[in-house]
């Protein structure tokens, strides 16, 4: 099941943001005319345990050694892009939503995207957004919470 099978079978509102097309969540920001801090970019990333995703605003840099200490994994490195084609193939390389479970990955979720209501992300390519409420995401998606991120 995917994202827009997920969202629609559990009944949860959501709009599609369609925009020209982006590489990054900066632009994509730009693009939607929306603030940065609420657009929500995804990170694959390698730990000792395997696979995880980050998920942080698409204006701060994930700070490796804070989640290599917050998850007491030393292992925590940025994954190569081959991997994100292995374990999203129904995206195009780099456009992944923030919803790990969908494909077997854990989502952590650094805890300043919980200042909005609603977090606006990716879908599986570079030309659709999609925006829902940021209580929904999380009530589907569980994410672990974590202070990761910085400007």
């Amino acid at each position: 099941m995917r994202l827009d099978d997920l969202l629609v079978s559990r009944h949860i509102p959501f709009q599609r943001l369609p925009h020209r097309r982006t590489y990054t969540a900066n632009r994509m920001a730009q693009a939607l005319h929306v603030k940065g801090r609420e657009v929500a970019k995804s990170v694959l990333l390698r730990t000792g345990q395997g696979h995880m995703l980050a998920v942080l605003p698409a204006t701060h840099h994930i700070d490796l050694e804070q989640l290599r200490e917050d998850l007491g994994d030393p292992q925590v490195a940025l994954a190569p892009e081959a991997e994100m084609d292995r374990l999203f193939p129904d995206c195009e390389r780099g456009a992944v939503p923030p919803f790990g479970s969908l494909y077997q990955v854990p989502t952590i979720m650094d805890e300043s995207l919980a200042a909005d209501d609603s977090i606006v992300f990716e879908g599986p390519d570079h030309e659709q957004a999609i925006r829902m409420s940021l209580q929904d995401y999380e009530a589907i998606e569980h994410p672990r919470h974590a202070h990761f991120a910085h400007c």
